[in-house]
């Protein structure tokens, strides 16, 4: 199964409807002039879903042998309006888990 493939059937099985990918977009975030995400993001097309149009999806290795990759989805709903929102948002999100498990 290819990235594509494996990052569509992750959108369906998440959020339902039916993805088409359209583009890989390259995103490089930086706060601080520092790096903080860097990667290419998979942009589809997402039919049959209630709120979103589009979802933006993306994976990377972590450090746990029983799951050594993370997909992540983030669909299309304003405020996420592009590849570099949807990353944005991402970050916001898993910034504020962390800050919810040390509490």
């Amino acid at each position: 199964m290819s990235h594509i493939d494996d990052l569509k059937r992750v959108i369906q099985e998440l959020h339902g409807g039916t993805a088409t990918h359209l583009e890989s977009v390259p995103v490089h975030e930086q706060h601080e002039g520092h790096t903080v995400w860097q990667g290419i993001v998979e942009v589809f097309d997402l039919h049959g879903h209630a709120k979103a149009n589009k979802a933006y999806a993306w994976s990377h290795e972590t450090d746990d042998p029983d799951n050594p990759k993370r997909h992540v989805t983030v669909l299309h709903v304003p405020p996420v309006i592009s590849p570099l929102t949807a990353v944005r948002a991402a970050i916001m999100q898993e910034f504020y888990a962390r800050q919810a498990a040390q509490a």
